[in-house]
């Protein structure tokens, strides 16, 4: 079980992951922004982050940085269906600047508890390629 915390501006997709998660057998803190998000993880530290990209306030590209300034080894997943245009660039510039596993949206549960899962056979797991036509492979 590992202590996670899900930061999304999407209430629905909070609770979606935090259902799955818990089913899965991980406790789950959620946050509105990445503001909110680094406060409760400088409040309590967490083995986990899923972090979506576009956010008001602090967005997430931004957030993952601090989060990876904060705490070097924390497992980082970073989530987005890229904004109104579907541009999955976000995702890439996630993975380039801290993020671990770079999860689109939509995404099935099996596929958010494999980003989790993924920590501990392996530091660097790609999930599925988030440039565009490759998502259509997974």
């Amino acid at each position: 079980m590992a202590a996670i915390l899900v930061i999304d501006d999407n209430s629905q997709m909070r609770l979606l992951m935090r259902r799955i998660l818990a089913a899965a057998g991980h406790s789950v803190v959620e946050a509105v922004d990445g503001d909110q998000g680094v406060a409760k993880f400088r409040e309590q530290p967490f083995e986990i982050v899923v972090s979506d990209i576009l956010m008001p306030n602090k967005e997430g590209i931004e957030t993952i940085k601090e989060l990876r300034a904060l705490a070097p080894t924390l497992w980082i997943v970073a989530s987005s269906g890229g904004g109104a245009h579907g541009n999955m660039m976000f995702l890439d510039f996630a993975k380039a600047l801290g993020a671990d596993v770079a999860l689109p949206k939509p995404f099935r549960a099996d596929e958010l508890v494999a980003a989790i899962e993924a920590r501990k056979q392996h530091p660097s797991f790609v999930l599925r390629e988030t440039s565009p036509g490759a998502a259509s492979k997974a």
